[in-house]
């Protein structure tokens, strides 16, 4: 299966990984705005966090997501619901103003349009997590481990790379 080709699948073990560290931080910094982004080799965590309180984050949610917590690799600020949000609503959207020729036509489907858009919507927010859950992430580590981690600072934001191998 294609979600299971190597860099794929690192990606995805990865993106559980960012995931379940951005939880476990977002309890200790409430107030702060954390954000990430996962590659084959390890996630980038954005925000004016410690790196030992990431180090320690990163440890917890390896050791809770090896314990069965998969709940743990599907967040709500995920981009995959994002995305899934705006692709659904966007195309139920353009459906029925897909065969309008004329700018009076289209004015007249627009309500249509409108409503349409909102049914995506709708439709999409069970969408985003089942698809965090099935395709963007994975939640059973294997054999991923934490090789190591890297404070970076670009313009007064705080940023970790995280390297991970396995």
């Amino acid at each position: 299966m294609i979600l299971d080709l190597p860099l794929i699948l690192e990606t995805r073990r990865n993106h559980a990984l960012e995931h379940a560290t951005i939880h476990i931080l977002a309890a200790k910094y409430p107030e702060n705005h954390l954000a990430g982004h996962s590659n084959p080799t390890g996630f980038f965590i954005l925000g004016n966090v410690t790196t030992e309180d990431l180090r320690s984050a990163v440890s917890e949610a390896l050791t809770r997501l090896r314990a069965g917590e998969s709940g743990l690799a599907i967040h709500a600020g995920c981009g995959t619901n994002f995305a899934t949000s705006t692709l659904l609503a966007g195309t139920f959207a353009w459906l029925p103003l897909s065969g309008a020729k004329s700018t009076r036509r289209k004015l007249w489907l627009l309500p249509f349009a409108i409503a349409f858009g909102v049914l995506g919507y709708v439709l999409s927010q069970p969408m985003g997590p089942w698809l965090q859950a099935n395709i963007t992430t994975e939640a059973d580590m294997g054999n991923l481990h934490v090789e190591e981690i890297i404070p970076i600072r670009k313009r007064g934001v705080g940023m970790h790379r995280v390297i991970t191998r396995g």
